[in-house]
């Protein structure tokens, strides 16, 4: 069984009710702890929030260097 804990989390909200979740969890199981980077679509529902789409990232420093340049090339 793996259980994810969030170490740190911030939301972009846009449109009027939608955000991103950008997070950096930890995946804790029986083999060990992995980090990661999670980036996460949703939307608030009344006084929840519910999440429609989810990628994970490598926590590699150079993976990310990589993904932030492509994504600032866009």
């Amino acid at each position: 069984m793996v259980e994810f804990e969030t170490i740190k989390a911030e939301e972009v909200k846009f449109g009027s009710n939608n955000f991103i979740e950008v997070a950096r969890k930890k995946a804790v199981s029986e083999d060990g702890e992995r980090e990661f980077i999670s980036i996460s679509r949703g939307y608030y529902l009344e006084d929840t929030k519910k999440w429609k789409s989810s990628i994970t990232l490598p926590d590699e420093k150079e993976k990310r260097v990589k993904i932030a340049e492509l994504l600032k090339s866009l």
